[in-house]
Parts: structure tokens; sequence; C-alpha cells
């Protein structure tokens, strides 16, 4: 059964910056398609940023130029780099798998508050 651990949410003043970190286990991030998402209270889950196993990254419109996602493969984790931070980008930040087999995990979430 893979595990995703988030790390590194908190409480940051517009403006700031936050890296956030996803540590895979029973899952190989390399060859997996893996994404940060959030959902603000009242709001849908939405994607942020993905990267896939060849390393093609997408971003949503609202954080493009903000925030960076990137993967080491030999520590099997995730990031996602934060900078220019809005309080709109308040939100629980979930870290997502989905492997070639088509398993889909997910992470416990870390909360991201950005105080204007």
């Amino acid at each position: 059964q893979a595990q995703l651990v988030e790390s590194g949410g908190g409480l940051v003043q517009a403006g700031g910056s936050l890296r956030l970190s996803c540590a895979a286990s029973g899952i190989t991030l390399s060859r997996a398609t893996t994404g940060w998402y959030r959902q603000a209270p009242g709001n849908e889950r939405e994607m942020v940023a993905t990267v896939g196993s060849g390393g093609i990254r997408v971003y949503a419109d609202s954080v493009k130029g903000r925030f960076t996602i990137w993967r080491d493969n030999d520590l099997n984790t995730v990031y996602l780099q934060m900078n220019s931070l809005k309080p709109d980008d308040t939100a629980v930040y979930y870290c997502d798998a989905r492997s070639r087999a088509g398993y889909h995990y997910w992470g416990q979430g870390t909360q991201v508050t950005v105080s204007s």
C-alpha cells in the first residue's frame, strides 16, 4: 500500500514563500504522474501543478510564474515551491500520485494560510 506524506505548510504573509514536500513510499514517483492539488473551504479540489513520469510539468493558470513543481527521484519526493503567495492561495494542499497501473493515492493534506 502506497503512502504519501506531505509537510511544509504553515502561515505566511502575502508575498512570502513556502515549500511543500511529499515523501512517497510504496510507489516510485519517477514512474508515476505526481501532482499537487488544493481545496479551499466551500470550493472543489483543484489542480495546482503536476509532473509526469517523463518530467513534463503542467500548472494551473493561477499559479504560473509563482509556483514550481519538481521531483527528486533519489529521495522519491515531490516538491512544490510557492513564491509571491496571495491570500487566494489559502487552502489545504494535497499530494497526489497516479501509477501507470491506474492506482491513485492521496496524501493527508497540509494547510497553507496566507494572511493579507
